[in-house]
């Protein structure tokens, strides 16, 4: 068993014997006269834990922990003085000292403190070697983003990771990845290696949806189970809860929901005993909630409870620059699965899938990819892989006079697209709702389609 690896940083010379005699049975130590020795050992060592004295010559302890942070952000410092200056300890604490000392020093408070202390560095580098796995086997740290609208949904999920409890709501059509950004979110976070449960509010039968959530006592159901059952609420206790399509939850456990996450309780279907939960909740959805509040079916308040932090996620066919890179990605994915060798894309192939529509978004690009990739056996994939693709194209709707139409000279799809919006906005009066319903996509989408294209309108 290799040994933690120990830096004393103190100018006491008979302090620096009787710490290496002591420790040097149970820890591999090193030492330092001066922060400026210590600074530089501690460059050209792997360092587990550093004894570090506030009274040295030249830069003092506070200044040489300082400089340590600067080049070990996460290192485990222990600070020593021989005068219990409250002040500097304090200092130190805030800097990032993980504990302090009196001298002279006790060594059994010492060997309790650094055990303590080297306990705490262990359990941090087993979360971190758990966030790393996650990552790997979700393949987190693949999400593509060249285009600008997912490069801003990225740096949101990044910054919201580093609340542990704000509630979240992520939009995007059914295929753009709101399962793997919530994922993203749970793994940079500290409820890393707490439970992360999913429920799809739309695959369960709407009379059991509440059951499924909050769980419920023994002898509620008949037919249930005799012990009761867990909900996906408490399941998920300590960690993230992804509630999928939200939109379609019945009102009654809407209500329920919003109680829960207003008070961090629930109560069991067919119980009266409270239990504390401390879970946070992700919700996702492809339809667009403010028309399900207009409509009667989703209640305003859990909207905005919701809604603390947004994200949207835009639809593959708005991020062109990403579908070469995210094919390549799964070429090589699926390559290492099925013993492939496909080394890129032909010139032809870059054509097809870019001008694809891309109904499915991410899911369906990704299935494509395995397909050619199983089926085929080639250096690259070719266009002549992808002719089924052929019917698959969204058919785009005739235009008049007032619309779009092919010139001599050509016309780009973000054109095309631009002057449909204006079309839509012009025929439903403004409203935006109603221009997104005429052309199939949800408001989310056109809010994103808006700015994209730079369409202000006054009324909605």
């Amino acid at each position: 068993m290799m040994k933690y690896k120990v830096l004393i940083i103190d100018d006491d010379r008979l302090l620096q014997n009787s710490l290496k005699n002591v420790l040097s049975e149970k820890y591999e130590i090193l030492i330092a006269g001066s922060g400026e020795k210590g600074i530089e050992l501690l460059k050209g060592n792997d360092v587990d834990l550093i004894l570090l004295d506030i009274r040295l010559p030249g830069i003092d302890g506070v200044e040489t922990l300082k400089k340590i942070r600067e080049i070990r952000k996460d290192a485990t410092v222990i600070m020593m003085t021989a005068y219990e200056d409250v002040k500097t300890v304090i200092t130190s604490m805030k800097s990032g000292a993980t504990d302090y000392l009196v001298k002279p020093l006790d060594i059994d408070e010492l060997d309790i403190i650094m055990e303590k202390a080297l306990e705490h560095l262990k359990l941090k580098r087993y979360v971190e070697d758990l966030r790393r796995h996650y990552l790997k086997e979700f393949a987190i740290d693949d999400i593509v983003a060249e285009s600008e609208g997912i490069r801003t949904a990225m740096n949101m999920a990044l910054k919201v990771a580093k609340s542990s409890d704000t509630t979240i709501l992520i939009e995007g059509e059914t295929g753009t990845g709101k399962e793997v950004i919530a994922r993203a979110i749970h793994y940079r976070s500290d409820r890393l290696g707490k439970p992360f449960v999913s429920i799809n509010c739309g695959s369960i039968n709407k009379d059991l949806i509440e059951s499924e959530l909050f769980g419920y006592e023994k002898g509620t159901f008949t037919g249930g189970l005799q012990e009761g059952k867990k909900g996906k609420i408490e399941a998920a206790n300590g960690g993230t809860l992804l509630l999928d399509e939200i939109s379609e939850m019945l009102p009654s456990a809407q209500v329920n929901l919003l109680r829960f996450l207003e008070e961090k309780e629930i109560y069991k279907v067919g119980g009266t005993e409270k239990k504390s939960v401390d879970v946070r909740v992700i919700a996702a959805t492809n339809q667009s909630l403010e028309e399900a509040i207009t409509a009667g079916k989703f209640r305003s308040d859990l909207f905005y409870r919701l809604n603390v932090a947004k994200i949207f996620l835009p639809p593959l066919r708005d991020r062109k620059l990403d579908i070469v890179p995210l094919s390549l990605m799964f070429m090589n994915r699926y390559n290492n699965k099925f013993g492939k060798r496909f080394q890129g894309l032909s010139a032809g192939a870059e054509k097809a899938l870019t001008g694809h529509q891309w109904p499915g978004n991410i899911r369906e690009l990704r299935n494509i990819i395995e397909r050619v990739v199983l089926m085929e056996d080639d250096k690259e994939i070719k266009s002549a892989h992808l002719s089924f693709l052929s019917s698959h194209k969204t058919t785009l709707p005739a235009t008049d006079g007032n619309g779009a139409n092919l010139t001599p000279t050509g016309l780009s799809l973000d054109q095309l697209n631009k002057k449909l919006i204006e079309q839509a906005l012009q025929m439903a009066h403004g409203n935006k709702s109603k221009a997104a319903k005429l052309l199939g996509i949800s408001r989310p989408t056109m809010i994103y389609r808006l700015e994209k294209y730079g369409i202000h309108v006054d009324n909605d």
